[in-house]
């Protein structure tokens, strides 16, 4: 069916990008490498792309693969599913503030010293 074969393709590519990106990312933490915001911002923005997608394919099939049950939609599939919409977006934000920061500090005005 389509939704396996979009579910497919997502998992390939969570496999095959977001999985070795996300090591990446982790050295680069652990090394303070120049790039860990900027890979930083580049997961985290394909993490949250991936839940809206998930989302909006769970949305538009009318909620068909998720228990009906109030405790089980809110509280597993909403709640559960939503801290992979939560963590990125927090981490998507921290990577901006950082970027904006650093690029704040090179835009300043440079005094010379005679």
């Amino acid at each position: 069916s389509r939704s396996d074969d979009f579910t497919v393709a997502m998992e390939t590519v969570t496999a095959w990008a977001w999985g070795p990106l996300s090591v990446l990312t982790f050295l680069a933490f652990l090394r303070r490498h120049p790039a860990r915001y900027v890979l930083q911002l580049i997961v985290s923005l394909g993490q949250l792309y991936g839940d809206v997608l998930y989302f909006a394919t769970e949305a538009q099939a009318g909620w068909a693969h998720s228990d009906p049950h109030p405790f089980y939609f809110w509280g597993y599939f909403v709640g559960l599913n939503g801290l992979w919409v939560l963590v990125p977006g927090v981490l998507l934000l921290d990577a901006f503030q950082q970027l904006s920061g650093a690029q704040r500090a090179l835009d300043r005005p440079r005094h010379k010293g005679h």
